[in-house]
């Protein structure tokens, strides 16, 4: 049964009996300890308990974010005042989840508050706010933010490699404690007022990439959703952090993960794939991961921005005022905005170049073109801030005294804080506006330019303006930035080429009004139907459709600390007493058993493959038993597999995945499928010889009857894309040939029409069925996704099987499977098989004589 976590700690704590449910009582500033709430279990009836549906209204969302979507201020009488910032994505992306909706917040504060201030802020937040504040020391919350957050993680993750220590700084694992102890601290937070059976959970950013741990940890079934708004590099700079398979193990914890663009999912899935050898796929639209028999969904949509906010602010007077008066100021020249925070990813610079170049190859252009730089204040900080901004205003000085006059300035660098109102006005006047970051990870300023630039009435009047004319603009974008994609009629620019920028800078200048309109128009209908709302909206209902199988899932946690990783499979898998099946066994007579050799009785990872002694003593024990028929299966050759197992001889071997067989050692070898000819083997072969060759680290296995490419060994990436390459191309060549192409774990293989290991169970209960033997015990044990055809023929053969007979479909760990049943590895199995084989050689001991095997020929 999945954990409950208390709605108020303080019970706890007095030692007073719990109270469940969701009444909302005064919450205490409790620092909970990992793993003792989430052991507790009580058949209280007022609990909130994990076995049924949830009902809908019940449902809350709690938004996870490094801080609340608050302004704090301190009054003159000391006390604190609080008020909702606007400006917040998280206050934000509640229009996207319904009026009905209840969020719940949780994060930091941006001002310090005293310890003895602590509790009485944390509950009129509560109940003011409906927020959870995570009070964090500040010595701590450096090292967390300033130092892991923005010295490691967010350089990296911008593509800004440590190679000096003037450059990031070296890994620190102090700091890397610390934000261990932020995300627990958050995951605290969380767990005061969580309720883990209802409750939706959404994480945001890169702040908090290992608290999806912290809280699977608790509770396995917890719904929980994680969204980066940051870019995710490309495995080459990603697997230069430390602690990189711990943070994407940590986002694995989650159901489903948001990116912004498919670049960023991408180079995500390439991670898992390179360093945690976690594949993908996409079915009906949606990609997945299958991550210990839960699927992590991967959600890519850009993130949009508040329209609504957005146009009450060109409704104010002032920002019409505003207008008015840098039109004035600019009158009979053309405006050129940029609007970016002052740090070294946001290419000012660069850009300030593009602009010097501009004007030395169109002389014509001085005097009427005015480029005006908003430069917002860094949100971190640190020597290379202050570089960025000694090179800016230098830049800027040398613009302006070498192509300024009176009255004349070619650019007008703005770096003191502007309100919103005349950041806006400064949009409405610009004829184009410049982003060209050099890596961001969205970037929604050209949207607020879009939306600027429509106006209204009253903005067209100040402008003198006809209100039915068609509004226009122009955007020249970095192809580095996530909204760069979605934004298809902007000038796309490689910021780092300076006269690239100019020219597109110039062209921006020159293109037709009816161009601009066009351009424009098309902007405008993608922003307003993709804003922030129809973000939260498409997020959640695919955050609902993650979890919508939580319920009916039995979960099991492994692993310690970090590695921490939930197991999620069916109610009805559970793992094989060995007492259970011995008994089955004593009291049955007609036994069909079904052994996978390769990874079931012998370790896939084994270097040696040969079999023990113990295996084949406990195989011809088995045999011996007049009441029992054992087959052993294997993709091997049968050469080989003959040499293997000279010494059993009334043991049953299929080859090559059932394609030959032989119902014991004197019998010849027969064919489950007929097969005229291999003729398609000429046709295969050269094609695979080709990607072989053109891919390192791959190989071709020759058998009898099929032919296997290996990219075990390739790069992943490239063998994966070369592997879909063979397959089509193969499935082409072969398309009138008695062949099937299938795509396995790091290969492909062509092989005769029909041949699976599931023939081998249909075979055999079908000869037994013939002999008017109908099998009262079935044993069928594998250990990977072959086996399952076996399992499948097993589990639906009611008709070649005794009415009471026992079912015993058993798979090596715990994965999703179709059998009912598994044990842990090959020991488990061995010590099972030989539980059967004593129970075998006691019932010899104690027959009469004269006892008749049954023969399958």
């Amino acid at each position: 049964m999945v954990s409950r976590s208390y709605s108020n700690l303080l019970d706890l704590a007095s030692g007073g009996s719990p109270t469940f449910g969701r009444e909302r009582k005064r919450l205490p500033r409790v620092a909970t300890v990992a793993g003792v709430l989430s052991e507790i279990d009580d058949d209280n009836t007022n609990s909130v308990g994990s076995d049924a549906p949830s009902s809908v209204s019940q449902e809350r969302m709690i938004i996870v974010g490094n801080q609340l979507p608050l302004k704090v201020q301190r009054r003159e009488n000391g006390d604190w005042d609080f008020s909702w910032d606007e400006d917040s994505l998280l206050l934000q992306l509640k229009d996207g989840l319904g009026e009905d909706a209840e969020v719940i917040y949780i994060g930091c504060l941006k001002e310090e508050i005293d310890l003895d201030e602590q509790d009485d802020v944390a509950q009129t937040l509560l109940d003011s706010y409906k927020c959870v504040p995570a009070f964090l020391p500040p010595e701590l919350f450096s090292k967390f933010y300033h130092g892991f957050c923005k010295q490691h993680l967010w350089p990296l993750f911008h593509y800004m490699l440590p190679l000096s220590p003037d450059l990031g700084g070296r890994f620190d694992r102090s700091l890397w404690h610390a934000y261990l102890s932020v995300n627990k601290i958050f995951a605290d937070k969380v767990m005061e007022v969580i309720s883990p059976d209802d409750d939706f959970v959404w994480v945001h950013d890169y702040h908090l990439m290992v608290l999806p741990t912290f809280l699977r940890k608790r509770f396995n079934r917890v719904k929980l959703g994680f969204f980066l708004h940051s870019p995710f590099p490309s495995s080459e700079i990603y697997r230069t952090l430390p602690v990189r398979e711990e943070l994407l193990r940590a986002l694995l914890n989650s159901d489903l993960i948001g990116f912004h663009t498919f670049d960023y999912a991408r180079h995500f899935l390439s991670c898992c794939s390179r360093m945690l050898g976690v594949s993908y796929q996409s079915k009906r639209g949606y990609i997945g991961l299958e991550y210990y028999g839960r699927t992590v969904s991967i959600k890519i949509l850009p993130v949009g921005i508040h329209i609504r906010q957005l146009e009450c602010v060109l409704n104010l007077p002032e920002t019409a005022s505003k207008v008015a008066e840098l039109q004035n100021q600019f009158r009979g020249r053309t405006v050129l905005l940029g609007v970016d925070d002052m740090d070294i990813f946001k290419g000012i610079s660069l850009k300030l170049l593009a602009m010097e170049q501009l004007l030395i190859q169109h002389p014509d252009k001085r005097g009427k073109v005015v480029l005006v730089q908003i430069a917002n204040p860094a949100r971190g900080r640190g020597k290379d801030v202050q570089e960025v901004r000694s090179e800016t205003h230098a830049t800027v000085s040398r613009i302006n005294k070498t192509f300024g006059r009176p009255g004349y300035e070619p650019v007008v660098l703005i770096d003191t804080p502007l309100q919103v109102y005349e950041r806006n006005a400064y949009y409405v006047i610009a004829e184009c506006c410049l982003v060209t970051a050099v890596r961001d990870g969205m970037n929604l300023i050209p949207y607020e330019y879009i939306i600027c630039r429509q106006g209204n009435e009253k903005l067209d009047e100040t402008l003198g303006l006809n209100p039915t004319s068609h509004k226009k603009s122009m955007l020249v974008v970095s192809e580095f930035i996530g909204c760069s994609p979605s934004l298809s009629g902007a000038i796309r620019v490689n910021p780092w080429n300076i006269d690239a920028v100019a020219e597109a800078m110039d062209s921006a200048l020159v293109v037709s009004e009816a161009e601009k309109q066009m351009r424009h128009e098309k902007h405008y209908k993608y922003v307003i139907t993709h804003d922030v709302a129809y973000w939260a909206r498409s997020f959640f209902q695919d955050f609902e459709r993650a979890c919508r199988d939580h319920v009916r899932r039995r979960c099991w946690g492994i692993g310690f600390g970090l590695g921490f990783r939930v197991i999620a499979l069916d109610p009805s898998f559970r793992k094989l007493s060995v007492e259970h099946i011995v008994s089955a066994y004593k009291r049955t007579k007609n036994r069909a058993i079904l052994l996978d050799y390769d990874g079931a009785l012998i370790t896939s990872s084994s270097i040696s493959a040969t079999p023990n002694a113990e295996a084949v003593g406990i195989l011809n024990s088995l045999c011996r038993d007049p009441k029992n028929i054992v087959f052993l299966v294997s993709g091997k050759d049968r050469k080989t597999l003959t040499e293997w197992f000279l010494s059993c001889e009334k043991l049953g071997v299929a080859a090559e995945y059932g394609y030959f067989l032989r119902t014991n050692h004197d019998a010849d070898w027969e064919t489950c499928v007929s097969i005229p000819d291999f003729d398609w083997k000429q046709i295969a072969e050269p094609v695979m010889q080709l990607y072989t060759e053109t891919t390192d680290g791959s190989t071709i296995e020759a058998k009898e009857s099929a032919l296997v490419w290996n990219y075990q060994h390739a790069d992943p990436d490239f063998g994966s894309c070369q592997a879909k390459e063979l397959l089509d191309h193969l499935e082409s060549v072969l398309a009138n040939e008695p062949v099937s192409v299938k795509s396995g774990q790091h290969i492909v293989e062509v092989k005769p029409q029909g041949v699976n290991k599931g023939l081998i169970a249909e075979r055999l209960l079908l000869t037994m069925k013939q002999k008017s033997i109908l099998p009262d015990f079935v044993l069928c044990i594998g250990d990977d996704r072959s086996d399952e055809d076996m399992f499948g023929v097993i589990m639906n053969a009611k008709d070649s099987l005794s009415p009471v007979a026992e079912l015993f479909a058993c798979t090596v760990g715990q994965k999703p499977s179709k059998a009912k049943y598994y044990l842990e590895d090959t020991t488990e199995i061995l010590r099972m098989l030989q539980g059967l084989a004593n129970a075998s050689e006691q019932a010899a001991r104690n027959a009469p004589q004269g006892s008749q095997r049954v023969v399958i020929a």
